[in-house]
């Protein structure tokens, strides 16, 4: 079934409409759907180089637009049915512990899913689900998102279809390298 999934999200690419494809496949990513836009952006950016920032900015604003759906997501449905079932079962203290934790780190949580091959989905509910500052989710989407699909567009622009490969076997691996770096590099200079 994820094969179909997949080659139906491919195809997609060659429709005239790919753009609003893109957009919807980018939207629905970031809350619910388990194939990413980039199914989608990396052909359409090898048949159409010139277009590729406009791609990139398509599935940006999308990503982050469904990114909001899945903050909702986590936000309603938590408050309406997992509060009162903790408080029930006493853990309501445990997940205002949890959830004290998880926003402290909320903006690498939210950046690593971004521009990682962890489910941005995830994240972007559980953002809700703690009650993450809406503005700190907004700007780090913005930020993961933007990294992930203008790098992406940017090496296929330069370098073409030849670029491909790489981009959908090995940037999930550079990127949470990256990350990793990036966080390491923040916790060496707080320890100086």
């Amino acid at each position: 079934m994820l094969k179909r999934l997949y080659d139906w999200t491919l195809g997609l690419a060659q429709h005239p409409h790919a753009l609003w494809a893109l957009a919807i496949v980018a939207f629905v990513e970031s809350s619910f759907f388990p194939i990413p836009p980039d199914i989608i952006m990396i052909p359409m950016i090898i048949a159409r180089p010139n277009r590729a920032f406009v791609i990139a900015g398509v599935a940006l604003v999308a990503s982050v637009l469904g990114g909001l759906l899945g903050y909702a997501i986590g936000a309603f449905a938590y408050e309406t049915i997992g509060q009162p079932m903790l408080a029930s079962l006493g853990k309501a203290d445990a997940m205002e512990a949890f959830a004290t934790r998880f926003n402290g780190v909320g903006f690498w949580a939210v950046l690593a899913a971004g521009v990682t091959p962890f489910p941005y989905k995830v994240i972007t509910i559980m953002s809700g689900w703690t009650a993450m500052p809406l503005g700190t989710f907004i700007v780090t989407s913005i930020l993961a998102r933007g990294l992930r699909f203008f790098i992406v567009a940017l090496l296929l622009w330069k370098f073409g279809a030849p670029i491909r490969d790489f981009i959908e076997k090995r940037l999930g691996l550079m990127f949470t390298l990256f990350v990793l770096l990036l966080i390491a590099g923040f916790a060496v200079v707080k320890l100086i």
